[in-house]
């Protein structure tokens, strides 16, 4: 199997022994992304809605490295921390995602990394 790891420097940089993404065959299987600014690492806001919004743009980025869009996205898991938050994250990811609408899970977590209130993981398919 062709296995590559993908990384932007328009992404954060992985906090951990891990990718940013792998395209393994005609798959990209993207990290949780959290709403980290990629060039000073640090939270964008404490605001859920510009959250989410920073989270969809590291994504949008690593799948751009990958030669795919939200087009290409069949599945996305979205974490969040109080599901009170649900409609307004909703709000922008409706924005991203438009017409295509991928399978999804979305569960609430006790606690996400540098508490964050979002983050987003994503398989894709490209061709």
């Amino acid at each position: 199997m062709n296995k590559q790891i993908i990384h932007t420097e328009h992404a954060p940089k992985a906090i951990g022994p891990y990718s940013q993404a792998i395209k393994a065959g005609n798959m990209v299987f993207i990290s949780g992304q959290v709403p980290f600014d990629p060039v000073t690492m640090e939270i964008v806001s404490e605001d859920v809605q510009e959250q989410t919004k920073r989270v969809l743009e590291n994504l949008k980025a690593i799948l751009s490295a990958a030669n795919a869009s939200f087009e290409n996205v069949v599945k996305t898991t979205v974490f969040i921390k109080d599901m009170n938050d649900f409609a307004k994250i909703n709000e922008v990811y409706a924005e991203y995602f438009g017409d295509n609408k991928p399978a999804r899970a979305c569960v609430e977590v006790a606690r996400l990394p540098r508490d964050v209130k979002v983050e987003i993981e994503a398989i894709a398919v490209v061709e």
